[in-house]
């Protein structure tokens, strides 16, 4: 089926990396940045030419397009999606993206940061791609694999359905989304417009992987109101909201319920923003567990601490108040087995051997789970989130694209 194509995955992701996109966790507007509709702009441009003619890019900045059916039979329709983008945790500006053809297996020495090397004793994955073409970026920032390695393979499928009609399906929507990084990437998604009976999120890691459960989310914040006082005439009377606190965060556990001293299973409560005066001060954390109902014992737990570290400041006041973030997806896909399974099959089809994996972590697709759209987790590829050291394989995108396109005639043959 794909002997004789010409992939188009990774020019597309080379285009897609020099846009920046990158999201901001501190900004009140939908999406948080303008300059994410910049490559949702570019990426209705290039549906139309492909032949898609509903493609279109809202004001919240989410891309919705229809692949029309080309088959007699009444098949459920399916989306797939991806994020544009890019984590505020390491800059997205300016990236050149470098191809290192044919990869011999050695340590990759970014050449714009001397100091910034991908050592393939630190990167087992990277050591596995021997032979492949890798993609990095150039040492100062970020690439956006994740998840512009998604998108292009998103759009590299459709380019490839759009050109290969005999390949039946039923109707594929495709949705792009702003703002996941930041944790509201379906917050405005039109559920009803989408129109979609299954879907797919395109966001997973190495090759194979197949991720159909997550970590359940709240956020919480501790907001401590202490006593101002002049510091020269502060004896018996000024209590520092600043070094309560410091003192809770102090009181955490130094082994255990934290990400950098949990794996697998494990859950964790991770402060993650300290901010505030004298007078009152913040604490934002995420929680996270793999079991729902565990949520409300480490939020408990925390509110202990709290408590525990008041006792000590009598004047002083404590509130700790939780938000719902999002949900293991698996207690919806469970209800959907075959979502799962037709995306095991299709990644057989590709070749490549299905690896049922745990995200610690969640994805748009676990909130959209939850919103009426069973949606696991899809492999694209992409590597080392989030930092410089982030690379994926041009040989690992293509057989992304060739799932996405035996999922379609996968779900077109069980009709």
């Amino acid at each position: 089926m794909f002997t004789n194509y010409k992939y188009t995955v990774d020019e597309r992701f080379k285009r897609y990396a020099q846009i920046d996109t990158q999201s901001d966790p501190l900004s009140s507007s939908f999406p948080t940045t303008e300059k994410q509709k910049d490559l949702s702009r570019l990426l209705v441009q290039e549906l139309h030419a492909m032949g898609i003619t509903d493609a279109e890019l809202d004001p919240h900045g989410y891309v919705y397009a229809t692949i029309p059916a080309n088959t007699d039979k009444k098949v459920p329709v399916i989306c797939f999606c991806s994020h544009v983008d890019t984590s505020p945790d390491s800059s997205g500006t300016n990236v050149k993206p470098l191809v290192h053809l044919n990869y011999d297996g050695k340590d990759i020495h970014l050449p714009d940061d001397a100091t910034v090397i991908i050592r393939a004793s630190e990167h087992p994955y990277l050591a596995s791609k021997k032979g492949d073409d890798i993609i990095t970026a150039s040492g100062l920032t970020l690439l956006g694999a994740d998840d512009k390695a998604g998108v292009a393979e998103i759009m590299d499928a459709a380019n490839f359905l759009m050109t290969h009609p005999e390949i039946k399906h039923g109707a594929i929507r495709i949705l792009f989304t702003p703002d996941e990084e930041v944790g509201r990437g379906v917050e405005k998604v039109d559920m009803k417009k989408l129109g979609a009976d299954f879907g797919y999120t395109m966001d997973g890691g190495e090759l194979g992987s197949l991720e159909d459960e997550n970590f359940s989310a709240d956020s919480a914040k501790i907001v401590i109101s202490g006593v101002s006082a002049h510091p020269g005439a502060a004896k018996d009377k000024l209590i520092s909201a600043i070094k309560i606190v410091s003192e809770i965060v102090d009181a955490l556990p130094k082994d255990s319920l934290s990400p950098e001293t949990t794996e697998d299973r494990e859950g964790f409560v991770h402060p993650v923003r300290i901010s505030g005066t004298v007078e009152q001060a913040e604490i934002d954390f995420i929680i996270r567990d793999f079991e729902t109902s565990a949520l409300e014992m480490h939020e408990n737990f925390l509110r202990r601490i709290m408590e525990k570290v008041l006792e000590r400041y009598p004047g002083a006041k404590g509130v700790l108040r939780t938000h719902e973030q999002y949900r293991n997806m698996k207690e919806v896909l469970d209800q959907h087995p075959e979502v799962t399974a037709y995306a095991a099959e299709a990644i057989r089809r590709a070749g490549v051997q299905p690896l049922k994996m745990s995200i610690r972590g969640g994805t748009d697709g676990a909130r959209l789970s939850f919103m009426g759209l069973p949606c696991p987790n899809i492999f694209t590829g992409e590597m080392a989130l989030h930092s410089k050291h982030e690379y994926v394989s041009i040989q690992d995108m293509q057989k992304a694209v060739q799932t996405i396109v035996l999922l379609a005639q996968v779900w077109e043959e069980k009709a």
